[in-house]
């Protein structure tokens, strides 16, 4: 199916939408991206989250924008700068990307003021009556005032350089995204008096952004490093005036630009363009209001900047490290109240993980149900001695990862395979390091293919079972294998030994490691292979089941829908009768609710105490209803650029489970879904009946306060 592109009308399917109806067909997905870290800074702005975890999301929100100027801002920069400033088509809103740049950066400076008057006017005060307090050095006493500068001395002052920029001193290389402090001098030494220079001194990243000291009774007292530092500088500037001073930070391009035939290998090509992404080029600088207009217009100049990628921050530059307050204030009252995961246990009569997945598959559902029990089936294959190989992809884990040191530990006595993505983003460093080690301990290590990500989530082992016979063992989730994160990422994970689903992964490692390609890799949806084609044509059996009269809707829920061709699949699909819920955390290019075009469509938005990251697909089938869960959105980087694998779940325990506690649970929230409206704005979702949030009803299910069904019927 393709869209007509008319210059009045667009028409899907060959039906014409209402020409007043929509101004194009889809959403950009960059407004839609900034639509979606709005709602994150809504739950900042949210008085009813404890407050710590207010302070938290603003640190997201910030964390999040800076990726997207150091990618997405820096992309549209390096386009333009190629050349490439063409006017878009008509359906895609007409503009060139130097017109969708300054559209763009006017939204951008229009959040960040949202962001500081958060801070200022919310959180500061809110954080001041629960005696929480972030002072400048003027308002230290003298008990605060001796501790802080006994921290200075022995921890701060050892890791400082100042430099003074003249013709000897050139402007120092400012890493991405390190917290500076620039000054301007005036010459106090006989012969120069009076001439003006700049100088500019790094604040460590290495140390904490928030110093604590020690308060009055009952407060909890921080100054901010970079203030601590400014405290000190006419120490380090000595012969000179200190005239004005303010801290400063620069963002760079961190895309990462490639060559194949000139590289050795992946791994080489990964660690020298890591390099070059420190020394990207500026694209924006965030300085502190107060500076003055001549400290501005020099770092300006010297970065090449436009002014429009200046932003002045009326408060601390960098809100991310905010976390930092998070962490350190020890208030459990101004936070979430802790909640313990579902232990998995074993059936009764199972002697084992291998003996219970011989009998039936296992689903969890984190961080709701405990993630020990995937950590525990890796460090079970490189413990069991009948277990005789282990295949594993790794995109992002984290330090002292058990699964990392199960692989290590496997690799001595077993075959032991991995697949690790060097090219997760602002995590290759950690893969080099990672892939470095586990070949030093005899793992084959191998980066996927050339030019894709490898995405999927996939672990299969194979043993020698005590009946004589050679079975494998999966494991098939949609999010990394990160203990950490997976303590407030909800995903959701498989353990099956069905031949039909472990023949399959086999399959694919074969794809990833020799590039083999299989006739079919049926029951898995394999991206780039299979994945796109195949995701279509379910959405078009739904088309076909609806014109017949038969059950036809499909539930899907996801972190981005953008890929167009899945996007026009679905507006034909709504043309048809098909019904259609879309539970998608972040972008979502589709236009939903437009007569004629999409008003079966409805579009929901959850943010909550966990990031939704799980992906989910219901089908209705003509009443033959099909779930499956995956590694992979709806978007062109992951049909197309990356190895991805959808799973399905056909065990009816778990599949009802998938429908009628998770994804219900998720459709009837009140509290903190949004509606996506047509025109891409986001609306609380109608409060019906009593307040309902679909994680804390989650959470209490796991906890057994509430029962699995009872949202089943909402």
């Amino acid at each position: 199916m393709s869209v007509t592109r008319r210059s009045s009308r667009k028409s899907v399917n060959g039906k014409k939408a209402p020409a007043t109806a929509v101004e194009n067909l889809f959403f950009s997905r960059d407004e839609s991206w900034m639509r979606f870290n709005q709602r994150v800074l809504e739950e900042a702005q949210d008085e009813t989250n404890p407050l710590l975890e207010r302070v938290k999301f603003l640190a997201i929100t910030a964390s999040n924008l800076d990726e997207f100027v150091e990618i997405r801002v820096a992309g549209f920069l390096q386009r333009i700068e190629d050349g490439y400033n063409l006017a878009q088509p008509p359906d895609e809103g007409g503009l060139t990307p130097q017109e969708r740049l300054d559209g763009l950066m006017e939204r951008i400076h229009r959040f960040v003021e949202a962001q500081y008057r958060c801070w200022n006017e919310q959180l500061l005060p809110a954080m001041q009556a629960e005696k929480i307090r972030v002072l400048r050095w003027s308002e230290l006493g003298e008990k605060a005032r001796a501790q802080a500068l006994e921290f200075y001395d022995t921890e701060v002052d050892p890791l400082l350089t100042p430099v003074t920029i003249d013709p000897s001193h050139p402007f120092p290389r400012v890493l991405n995204k390190a917290l500076c402090i620039g000054l301007l001098l005036r010459h106090k030494r006989r012969g120069l008096k009076g001439v003006t220079a700049l100088g500019v001194v790094t604040v460590p990243r290495a140390l904490p952004r928030l110093v604590p000291l020690v308060g009055e009774e009952g407060y909890c007292d921080f100054i901010l490093l970079h203030e601590l530092v400014e405290s000190q500088l006419e120490k380090m500037f000595r012969g000179y005036e200190v005239l004005s001073r303010s801290a400063f930070r620069v963002t760079r391009n961190s895309n990462l630009y490639m060559q194949e035939e000139e590289s050795r290998s992946v791994l080489e090509s990964v660690r020298a363009e890591l390099h070059n992404r420190r020394k990207g080029d500026a694209v924006r600088l965030e300085i502190e209001s107060s500076a003055t207009e001549e400290m501005v217009e020099r770092l300006r100049v010297n970065f090449e900047l436009d002014p429009s990628q200046v932003f002045r921050t009326d408060g601390p530059v960098n809100l991310s490290r905010l976390m930092n307050l998070y962490s350190e204030v020890k208030r459990p009252a101004l936070k979430y109240p802790a909640f313990a995961p579902r232990e998995f246990k074993l059936s009764a009569k199972s002697t084992d993980i291998f003996d219970e997945l011989r009998k039936h598959d296992v689903m969890l559902h984190h961080p709701f149900d405990s993630y020990k029990t995937v950590e525990e089936f890796v460090e079970a294959g490189a413990q069991d001695p009948s277990v005789i190989s282990m295949k594993q992809t790794l995109y992002r884990t984290s330090k002292d990862s058990p699964i990392f040191t199960a692989l290590v530990e496997a690799g001595q006595s077993k075959e032991v395979t991995v697949v690790v993505e060097l090219m997760a983003r602002f995590d290759e460093d950690s893969n080099i390091r990672w892939a470095r080690e586990l070949e030093d301990a005899g793992v084959g290590v191998f980066h996927g293919i050339f030019g894709l990500k490898t995405h999927c989530k996939l672990a299969l082992l194979v043993r020698r079972d005590l009946d004589g016979l050679v079975r494998r063992y999966a494991h098939l989730g949609t999010g990394n294998y990160n203990p950490v994160t997976a303590r407030f990422y909800t995903d959701i994970s498989l353990l099956t030994a069905k031949p039909e689903i472990t023949n399959a992964v086999q399959k694919v490692f074969n794809y990833l490691t020799a590039e083999t390609e299989s006739d079919s890799y049926s029951p898995l949806l394999v991206a780039p292979l299979t994945l796109a084609d195949r995701l279509v044509a379910l959405i078009e059996r739904e088309a076909a089941y609806a014109k017949a009269g038969k059950p036809a809707y499909i539930i899907a829920k996801m972190n981005g829908l953008i890929d167009r061709r899945t996007v026009e699949a679905l507006y034909a699909a709504s043309q048809a009768g098909v019904e259609i819920d879309l539970i998608i955390r972040g972008m979502c290019s589709l236009r939903p609710g437009v007569k004629g075009l999409s008003e079966r469509i409805r579009v929901r938005s959850i943010v909550g105490r966990f990031l939704e990251h799980s992906r989910i697909f219901c089908f209705g089938n003509g009443g033959k209803e099909e779930v499956y869960g995956g590694s992979a959105d709806w978007m062109p980087r992951n049909l197309v650029e990356r190895c991805e694998v959808m799973f399905p779940v056909t065990q009816a325990d778990l599949h009802k489970r998938l429908r009628d506690e998770i994804l219900a649970a998720y459709l009837a929230d009140n509290t903190k879904a949004r509606i996506l409206q047509p025109d891409g704005e986001y609306v609380r979702a109608p409060r019906v009946g009593e307040p309902f949030s679909a994680q804390d009803h989650l959470m209490r299910v796991a906890e057994g306060v509430e029962e699995k069904v009872s949202v089943a019927a909402r």
